[in-house]
């Protein structure tokens, strides 16, 4: 264990000890750290728990980057990873990350430091009532005693008592005992002195646990060849599929069901589509977009009266948010609705959806005849976003106006600029399984949405609320949890310039920290033309909608780049775009891709 030898001993560097190596020992292996010096106690120990090669440390300077980078890591591997902060409007910031994290039921813990009791409500500087501040969203908050004791070997009634709040932070945030994992909030109140030397039992108390949960995640991966359920929030891998148990709720075949997956529903809708024979309507950030059964164009096709109007039966995984069609469908009363429990908020937009925690195939044969109508239609709806293949027999041709016809094609092609179509398409084509694709709630991911075809490709996004905040540090933070140990892959954003200008503090990486792989590509159309298809385009006038929905800017986006040490391109062609897309990538890059309003 490295410590700094200046440092004498402090009850407030033990109990932040004693918490951390309880979180660390269980799992944690991120924790993120915004300076200040209310924190100072659990920053120096996480410091020393980087140095031990027992955690991955990273600093940010703005406290709702820290949050959502935490946010990220914990999206990516689904362990939380604890966010450290000061006190005061510090903690605050951490609430944008916060909800989003309740909503989509992404696992997260704060540490807030605090002053101690005796200066909470009397004017004390940079104190505000940070108990409860979270209360509505997290699933488990506790105010902590202030601690006393120096403990010189680990075994303190105070270490003890703050190891099993450790456990049961953990537990609370992965979901144990709650309806979904999410946030756990721990406000630490500290009393000076702030800060000592660690511990010397810091790093064998954090370091116990590691080989134990090794050990237990190779067990739990065993299959015992029974029968199969499907469960929400599966991932992109592997259907999450675990043996027959008591509850699973049976899909008795017969009626005319279809299969939605929304945010977050994982490989499971794809598996459950597959094995009863059923529809799948695929949002493109629900990690199901794949398999033979994907229903192209499904926004047409649910206004069909023909194949939509018949539906009987819907089987929703994760969180639909990306078409009217889809909401309206799920607020049917003539259509049962199963509602399959994930990580983030249950469904019941009709009032009577029935939410359970498991769905499995029953009995019956296959409705063929329905499916087939489906995969039909769905053909008839399928985009071709490829650019031309070139003429081959014309460029070989010995004709000189054949030869010249075709390479004029060939310039067309090469010159033909970026729109959103060609744009999300050029994403979508350059990511594989190793990769991960994040989209923005911007007007992109709809475009993306209706145009993109099934591939099984790393999907994520912060849709449990569909804001545009924290947006390049989740990016960030799913980067660096999905290349620890150098995996590969390459973590490519896409958003609008909205939402880059939203969260451009996320830019900034500390010098020393690990660089990932990421590419953040902005869709610039100089300002917030999602609006253009909503209610507001047709009730306010040309002025009042530039001023206060458009929001127009003039930000220069290379210059912010080469300020926050990021390489930068600027694509606008198709043939430029997919160059800078597949080249090798070592480092973080901006690629802006100038599109018309």
């Amino acid at each position: 264990m490295v410590c700094d030898t200046v440092r004498s001993a402090a009850p407030a560097t033990d109990a932040a000890a004693a918490l951390l190596a309880g979180l660390v020992s269980r799992g944690v292996r991120h924790v993120v750290v915004s300076p200040g010096s209310r924190s100072q106690a659990l920053a120096l120990v996480a410091a020393d728990l980087e140095r031990a090669g027992l955690i991955e440390l990273h600093v940010r300077i703005d406290e709702r980057v820290a949050g959502f980078t935490a946010l990220g890591i914990g999206r990516e591997t689904g362990i939380p990873a604890a966010v450290v902060c000061t006190s005061g409007t510090a903690v605050a910031n951490l609430v944008p990350a916060v909800l989003e994290a309740h909503h989509a039921g992404v696992p997260l813990v704060l540490l807030t430091a605090d002053r101690p009791p005796e200066l909470r409500g009397v004017g004390a500087n940079q104190t505000t009532r940070q108990p409860g501040l979270f209360r509505s969203a997290v699933r488990f908050e506790a105010d902590l005693a202030v601690p006393e004791l120096v403990d010189d070997d680990g075994s303190s009634e105070q270490s003890i008592a703050l190891d099993a709040v450790a456990a049961d932070t953990l537990a609370a945030a992965l979901g144990e005992g709650s309806r979904a994992a999410g946030p756990v909030h721990l406000n630490v109140p500290f009393r000076e002195p702030l800060a000592g030397a660690s511990p010397s039992w810091l790093a064998e108390r954090a370091a116990s646990g590691i080989i134990a949960e090794a050990v237990a995640a190779d067990e739990s991966g065993e299959d015992d060849g029974s029968g199969a359920l499907y469960q929400g929030g599966g991932g992109i891998g592997e259907a999450d599929v675990a043996p027959d148990a008591e509850g699973p709720h049976p899909v008795e075949l017969g009626l005319r069901t279809i299969v939605v997956a929304g945010a977050d529903a994982g490989a499971a809708a794809e598996q459950f589509a597959h094995d009863g024979g059923f529809p799948l309507v695929a949002e493109i950030v629900s990690g199901a977009r794949f398999g033979r059964q994907i229903v192209h164009g499904y926004r047409a096709l649910l206004d069909d009266p023909e194949l939509g109007g018949r539906i009987e039966r819907v089987v929703v995984f994760g969180r639909p948010t990306l078409s009217r069609q889809v909401t309206r469908l799920l607020m049917r009363d003539d259509a049962e609705v199963l509602a399959v429990r994930g990580p983030g908020e249950p469904i019941n937009l009709n009032g009577s959806t029935v939410a359970v925690d498991a769905v499995r195939v029953g009995d019956g044969a296959p409705d063929r005849e329905w499916l087939g109508a489906w995969m039909r239609a769905s053909r008839a709806h399928l985009v071709d976003l490829s650019p031309p293949a070139p003429d081959a027999d014309g460029l070989a041709s010995a004709v000189p106006h054949e030869r010249l016809g075709a390479l004029n094609a060939e310039v067309e092609v090469m010159r033909a600029p970026v729109d959103r179509a060609a744009l999300v398409d050029a994403l979508w084509r350059a990511s594989w399984p190793h990769d991960r694709l994040v989209f923005g709630s911007s007007r992109i991911v709809r475009v993306a949405d209706e145009l993109l075809g099934g591939k099984k490709v790393a999907v994520h996004s912060n849709r449990g609320l569909a804001g545009i905040d924290g947006t390049i540090a989740t990016a960030t933070g799913i980067a660096l949890a999905s290349q620890v140990d150098d995996r590969p892959g390459v973590t490519r954003l896409l958003l609008g310039d909205l939402a880059f200008l939203h969260d451009m503090g996320a830019l900034m990486l500390p010098p020393g920290e690990h660089e990932p792989r990421l590419q953040v590509v902005v869709g610039n159309d100089g300002g917030g033309t999602i609006f253009d298809g909503l209610e507001v385009a047709s009730v306010a006038g040309d002025d009042a909608m530039t001023r206060v929905q458009y929001t127009p800017h003039t930000a220069r986006l290379e210059q912010l780049a080469l300020a926050f040490g990021w390489e930068y391109h600027r694509c606008t062609t198709r043939v430029a775009l997919d160059q800078v897309l597949t080249a090798p990538i070592g480092g973080r890059q901006l690629i802006e891709v100038p599109l018309p309003r």
